[in-house]
């Protein structure tokens, strides 16, 4: 308990509230003095900040505090025997820190904020009159407060703060730490932003470092000239890339099971994610109650039911997934092979290199149009939890984007078998669309949010009149309220601004595996580009954003099986570029080279679903260290058990001692 006591409270949530134009003179009944006291009854250290437009509650909960709630939770927390038990205070020194030494993680904080300030309720016996700017408010019995000040439009939103301190640190350590290349301070942004945030630059940082091989050896070959070897040299090249894919695959699930086992995660986070966001509806499709009702009260009939609903929920998505690929077939396909077939035909570079960029300025409307579609779709899945609906918009959206990113090079490369304009395509994608995508994530988000500053200027101005000084804004809290959130592209319901950082990797990976052997320099343009990634998106989410909401899931999830498919892909398509360049003339004669070729693609193929048996997933350390803890566990839990059964047979004893 003490341990508790010692920790310092740092204000993470904000809560918004319009800057009142009347002020009431009955502090009992003002609305905002109401939510403050009521905020403070659950244990919250409140402040108040009033901003140049609306005012600020931030809210910092004690330790104590988190401790208590937790327990109410019933959160489970790993403990220093590996297992995951139910959280106690007064046992706090029995569980695992977290890599800062704190005792919850950002994930578990969040889930206790959102559990008091969403559990706010009028326990008295009468409504409670509620005052604001000279509107009057009834707070009914057994009514959620926050929420009904966001159905009164009296609470704007509820979202997290950053941490001056921490992140001021991580910018330091970070995000300005250009010399480092691809060192990052994983386990601080764990502590900081959560799993999955942390997953992801572990992630980037990690397929940067194998990028520095490939990078080197493809400029070698770029400087070497290759005319009487390129049939000898391209091969070697292409075993070696789909090699070092197949392997970074691997050795990536081994290093995501070493971080999950570093961190302490509990096994509620492990599992679903589903951390409920302020302001936002719970999407995870459970079981409906009158199915559970059904099954309690008629067992046979109750199994038809839930049959019928799950596969009802299979059917649903197989539909959806089959509206996915037609829409893909029948809609965007024609307009990818007009834009690839415009390409081929006009002359100049110079309108060729503007065709391109109309063309991916284009594209980004039409392919959020479709994400949005996917989102409206999979509601009607019958998807276990939130991260599984995510995966399966994943999954649809990521279909769009491939159609989207590559079917103008399939054209060139596999249609018109020309080289030299599929060089200049590659080219073309990895710098203008790497260098588009890095402007447009970067400088939109402080482009909003300089807008935001104005119009609360402007509107302040107009309110005051034309003399009034310059209007400065001087609190934190209120800057951080104006910069926009860190969301995804195709909407924000399932999916963060990770969907994006993920879907630029995967597109990339997938362009510099597939046409390896057309342009073997893309290695060291994507090495570029991803150190420059590493540092700009530490950037913008410590300076340019809003503190995420944490997500919990503590893989990459569906991106790895993305990357595995892309793998695949990539082991076709450079055996049919091969075949080009072996069969020139177009012949297609089965000769040596040409048989050696298709041998070497089956040997690749039956290598990828082989090398996961050759290379566990797990460390052998990760292994060992879950079986002390388990044998720990069973040990202690078996003593516990024998001394219940031997004082309950003393006490049995004993009984029958006093009856004789």
């Amino acid at each position: 308990m003490n341990e508790l006591e010692n920790e310092e409270a740092v204000f993470e949530i904000g809560v918004v509230i319009p800057r009142k134009i009347i002020q009431e003179k009955d502090e009992s009944s003002d609305c905002a003095c109401v939510l403050v006291e009521e905020f403070k009854k659950v244990g919250f250290v409140v402040e108040r900040v009033v901003g140049i437009a609306d005012e600020f509650i931030k809210l910092a909960a004690p330790l104590e505090t988190l401790g208590r709630t937790a327990a109410e939770l019933q959160i489970k927390k790993r403990t220093h025997i590996g297992m995951d038990l139910q959280f106690e205070v007064e046992e706090v020194e029995a569980f695992v820190k977290q890599p800062d030494g704190s005792v919850f993680s950002w994930c578990e904080r969040f889930h206790c904020y959102c559990h008091l300030i969403y559990g706010i309720v009028n326990n008295g016996n009468s409504a409670i009159k509620l005052k604001f700017d000279g509107k009057e408010i009834d707070w009914e019995t057994g009514e959620n407060l926050i929420q009904k000040l966001e159905s009164e439009n009296i609470v704007k939103q509820v979202f997290p703060l950053h941490d001056e301190k921490t992140r001021k640190k991580l910018l330091r350590t970070w995000a300005l730490h250009w010399w480092g290349l691809t060192s990052q301070p994983i386990d601080e942004i764990y502590s900081y932003y959560g799993a999955k945030i942390a997953i992801y630059f572990a992630f980037l940082g990690m397929y940067t470092r194998w990028l520095f091989f490939l990078a080197v050896f493809g400029l070698t070959l770029q400087l070497i000239d290759l005319r009487s070897t390129k049939l000898v040299v391209l091969p070697v090249f292409f075993v070696v890339v789909i090699l070092w894919a197949v392997m970074f695959c691997q050795f990536w699930k081994r290093k995501n099971s070493a971080l999950l086992a570093r961190w302490p995660l509990s096994s509620a986070v492990a599992a679903d994610p589903g951390y409920k966001i302020p302001g936002r509806r719970d999407s995870s499709l459970q079981p409906p109650m009158d199915l559970l009702k059904i099954f309690e009260t008629d067992r046979a009939k109750g199994k038809q039911v839930f049959q019928r609903h799950e596969w009802l929920g299979r059917f649903m998505r197989f539909r959806n997934d089959a509206f996915i690929i037609f829409s893909i077939i029948c809609l965007q396909l024609p307009f990818e092979l007009a834009y690839a077939h415009l390409y081929e035909v006009i002359g100049s570079d110079a309108m060729k290199f503007g065709l391109t960029a109309v063309y991916l300025f284009a594209i980004q409307y039409i392919t959020k149009i479709g994400g949005r579609v996917s989102v409206r779709l999979i509601k009607n899945e019958n998807n276990e939890n939130t991260e599984k609906r995510a995966d399966s918009l994943v999954y649809k959206v990521f279909g769009l984007y491939f159609m989207q990113t590559y079917i103008g090079i399939f054209y060139h490369a596999l249609l018109h078998r020309n080289f030299a304009t599929l060089r200049k395509v590659l080219i073309q994608r990895l710098l203008l669309s790497e260098v588009l995508e890095n402007l447009v994530e970067n400088s939109l988000p402080y482009l909003k949010y300089s807008y935001k500053k104005y119009s609360v200027r402007h509107k302040k101005k107009r309110e005051k009149g034309e003399s009034a000084d310059r209007i400065q804004f001087s609190s934190r809290v209120e800057k951080e309220y104006l910069k926009p959130s860190y969301s995804a592209s195709i909407g924000e319901e399932l999916e963060d601004g990770l969907f994006d950082d993920f879907l630029e990797l995967a597109l990339q990976f997938g362009m510099i595996l597939m046409f390896a052997c057309a342009f073997p320099p893309a290695f060291a343009f994507a090495t570029v580009n991803n150190i420059m990634e590493i540092r700009t998106d530490a950037l913008k989410l410590l300076a340019i954003l809003r503190r995420p909401v944490p997500r919990a899931a503590a893989t990459v999830g569906a991106w790895l099986n993305i990357f595995q498919f892309l793998i695949l892909m990539s082991i076709c398509t450079n055996c049919a570029l091969l075949v080009w360049l072996y069969d020139e003339e177009g012949k297609w004669k089965v000769e040596p080279g040409l048989a050696a070729i298709l041998i070497m693609e089956h040997v690749l193929l039956l290598i990828k679903f082989g090398f996961s048996r050759l290379v566990p997933e797990e460390p052998a350390w990760v292994r060992a260290n879950r079986a002390k803890h388990t044998t720990q566990a069973q040990d202690l839990c078996s003593k516990k058990l024998l001394r219940t059964i031997s004082g309950g047979e003393r006490n049995n004893g004993e009984m029958k001692v006093k009856r004789l």
